[in-house]
Formats: C-alpha cells, structure tokens, sequence
C-alpha cells in the first residue's frame, strides 16, 4: 500500500510521438473505461496537441501535462514555449529536467532550476526529474549525482511552495532500454530523494512530495515499483503511447492504493 496522505500519481510522456488524430483517439479511447479512483492521472502530450487535447480534456479527471518549457514568460526565444503559453492552453503539469533534454540539449542543473522556479511561480506543478547514467550507478555514483541535480533543481523553489512538488526518479540506463531498475533500486533512492527534500525544507513539505520512478515501466512490473510506500507513482514512456497497455498501469495501480 501507498502512503495515504499522497495521491498516487502516473503520467504519461508520449515524448515526441502522436498526431493530433491519434492523441484525440487515444483520450476517447481511455475516457471510455472506467479510470481508477485515488489515482491522478496526467497526459504530457507534444507541444502541438496541447490546445486540443486540453479542450478535450476539460471537465475530466485527467490533467494535461507539457513535456517543456522555458523559463522567461515571453520574448525572443526563437522555438521555446513559456509558462503563460502552457497555462493558456489548459497546462497542469510541466516535465523538467529530462534526462533527454540534459544529455540531448545540454541543459544544465542551473537551467533546469530557473525553469522548476518558473513553472511553480505560475502555479505550473513540475515533474522535476532526476536520474544517473549506467557508468554512474556502475561507479557507484548514483546517489552523488541525484543529490547534484536535487540541489540545482531545487535551489530557487520557494520554502512556501515546497510541498507542491513531484520528482520523477529516472534511470538514464533504464528509459527506453526495457531494462528497468530493481524495485529495491528505486526505493533506495525514492527514500534518498525524501530525506534530501526533508532536510532541505521541512518534514511537512516532504510529506506531501510525491516521487515518481520512470525507466521501461509496464503492466507487468509497475507494482514491484508503487508497492513501496517512499514511492508514489510512474512517469510512463512507451508503455503510455497506446491506450490499452496505459490503461493496464492505471488498473494495477488504482487496485494497489484501494486494498485493504
């Protein structure tokens, strides 16, 4: 069982995958079936679904999520989106910090900083996300390098606002790979995250911080991972671009939190 003072929480990164015709199906397609209660479910659709798929969206339970965004709310920055653009189209929640983004587009923990800030002054719920690479676990540098990347993400996070947040735990060797980590893996450092953010800003704000684990999630292996109660959801690649293996996760998980 999960922690009941948090609501678990699944998100979907379709990354840079569906048309509009598709991701429109997809959406009709789950709000057919019966979604599980005690679990928030986001979609983080392209940037070029969101005005649609928001409006689709509305009146549901299902949030909609942007898988970017800038800092700065307008100005020359050729080809970025801002947090008043995602706002406008009917933006819950932001991915930041992506391991893809960091290794693909050299940002850096300073920008993904300013962009968590950002995403949080405009009342934007980040899924700030953190991870090593398989020559960093194998170094044994994994809780070194999350603890490096909590601290420049978080550093201009407001004290007030620090319970607002979600921190994904990715694995860069295990996104993508079908190769996911151990539940005991993420656990570990599910548990670290926790013990970094009480200490950072207080046991009441950890308390409501939700941590997610990403990396090769499925139907078959999502419980190994949101049975531990330091871990309080997915975020969700390939096994989120169809609709029937996402609605599998979403069964495991809402039958896992409404056990007795």
């Amino acid at each position: 069982m999960m922690a009941p003072m948090r609501r678990a929480i699944l998100a979907a990164n379709w990354k840079m995958n569906m048309t509009l015709a598709v991701g429109r199906a997809f959406v009709e397609e789950l709000l057919a079936r019966p979604l599980p209660a005690g679990v928030e479910v986001v979609l983080c659709p392209p940037h070029t679904l969101l005005h649609s798929l928001g409006k689709q969206l509305k009146g549901t339970s299902l949030k909609l999520g942007a898988q970017n965004m800038y800092f700065e709310e307008s100005g020359a920055f050729t080809g970025e989106i801002s947090p008043l653009m995602l706002q406008d189209a009917g933006v819950d929640y932001v991915i930041l910090g992506h391991s893809e983004r960091r290794a693909l587009f050299q940002e850096d923990d300073g920008l993904v900083g300013k962009k968590v800030a950002a995403a949080m002054a405009r009342g934007l719920g980040p899924i700030f996300c953190v991870g090593e690479t398989l020559k960093e676990r194998e170094g044994g540098e994994t809780l070194a390098v999350v603890e490096r990347q909590l601290s420049g993400g978080l550093a201009a996070v407001p004290r007030e606002q620090a319970g607002e947040l979600v921190i994904a735990y990715e694995p860069v060797w295990a996104i993508g790979s079908g190769r996911a980590a151990t539940g005991e893996d993420a656990r570990e450092v599910a548990a670290f995250i926790r013990r970094f953010y009480r200490d950072q800003f207080g046991r009441e704000a950890e308390a409501g911080l939700r941590v997610q684990y990403g990396g090769s999630v499925k139907g078959a292996n999502i419980r190994e991972f949101t049975g531990y109660p330091e871990i309080d959801g997915a975020l969700v690649g390939g096994a989120s671009l169809k609709a029937g293996s996402w609605y599998e996760i979403l069964q495991a998980v809402g039958q896992q939190v409404s056990a007795p």
